[in-house]
């Protein structure tokens, strides 16, 4: 027996019992009108196209089923898919790919790269706790990934994505973004609102920290341009935890995922920091990892035009 020969990764009804469990703790709540009472169940029955999950509220009088006002909503795809490929893409360390999950879960590449997406979504964070809120330390360091569009391939890293990572030592947290650039423009408005003035700030020797470094409890740094990446005087001085991430994610990036353009790549930065937060190093394992995954699809609906990019045929003759 495996963790995938659970009955929730392969009946519908058990899927959507699982599922059920997890988002209403308290019992069924209608999305519409917000009510916990007067919930009935519908039974379903094929014949009569009645859905398996689905619900009635007798306060607004709508039906509605587990799906609506998640990442699920509008999905033709069955609930047992959906726990599969939630499951793969947070039990893998560098990630799953579209291609792989399209074999995988026996569906088309565009199902099975919208789905990716939807998930990561379902992985965005919504704990603003400050980092080192209890006066730990926290690693900061950036990056460089990708080509932007329309870039030409230079010498240098100007063609490159500009990214910023954030590890709180105490908690093993992670948080990355975007970034337009590494000036203290750039910088300072993430860093103040992620990390607690309470921190000990570990950096390199980029000159932007030292523009912002006073506003934290300490500041301190290492020098990699000389070859120190280990204070000699105080080991505890390193940056060396943030670089192993930035490690996992360009591994997972160049051989999982391959490629990823600008407009989708704080999604992938979502999903990394999401199974660095939640990694077996800080006691979460696999299922608990699916578990907190599956706990983050309510509100975070998205749907398949903005996400691709595309336009519906009218909106393209309007523009032509």
């Amino acid at each position: 027996m495996s963790i995938l020969s659970q009955p929730h990764f392969h009946d519908e009804a058990a899927a959507f019992a699982f599922v059920e469990a997890e988002l209403w703790p308290h019992g069924p709540q209608c999305p519409h009108c917000g009510a916990f009472e007067r919930i009935s169940a519908i039974t379903p029955n094929k014949a009569k196209k009645v859905r398996i999950g689905l619900k009635f509220c007798g306060q607004c009088r709508k039906q509605f089923t587990v799906r609506v006002g998640t990442i699920f909503e509008d999905s033709h795809l069955p609930m047992t898919k959906w726990l599969q490929a939630i499951f793969l893409m947070v039990s893998s360390k560098k990630g799953i790919s579209s291609h792989q999950l399209m074999r995988t879960l026996e569906c088309t590449y565009r199902t099975a790269w919208f789905l990716t997406h939807r998930i990561r979504e379902a992985m965005k964070s919504d704990d603003w706790l400050p980092f080192g809120d209890k006066g730990g330390g926290v690693e900061a360091d950036e990056t460089y990934w990708g080509i932007k569009e329309g870039r030409e391939v230079g010498l240098g890293p100007s063609h490159k994505h500009q990214v910023l990572s954030l590890i709180d030592r105490d908690t093993g947290r992670a948080k990355s973004q975007v970034v337009t650039d590494f000036s203290a423009k750039g910088l300072k408005p993430i860093l103040n609102k992620t990390i607690s003035r309470n921190a000990r700030l570990i950096t390199d020797e980029h000159p932007t920290y030292r523009g912002v470094g006073w506003r934290y409890a300490d500041h301190v740094s290492v020098n990699h341009s000389k070859g120190e990446y280990v204070s000699r005087q105080d080991h505890s001085i390193t940056t060396n935890t943030v670089e192993g991430y930035f490690s996992v994610f360009k591994r997972g990036m160049r051989g999982v995922y391959q490629h990823c353009s600008g407009r989708h790549l704080h999604r992938y930065l979502a999903e990394f920091d999401f199974r660095y937060t939640h990694r077996i190093a800080v006691g979460i394992d696999d299922e608990k990892r699916a578990s907190l995954a599956l706990a983050g699809v309510s509100g975070k609906r998205l749907t398949y035009r903005p996400v691709s990019g595309r336009r519906s045929g009218s909106e393209a003759r309007a523009l032509a």
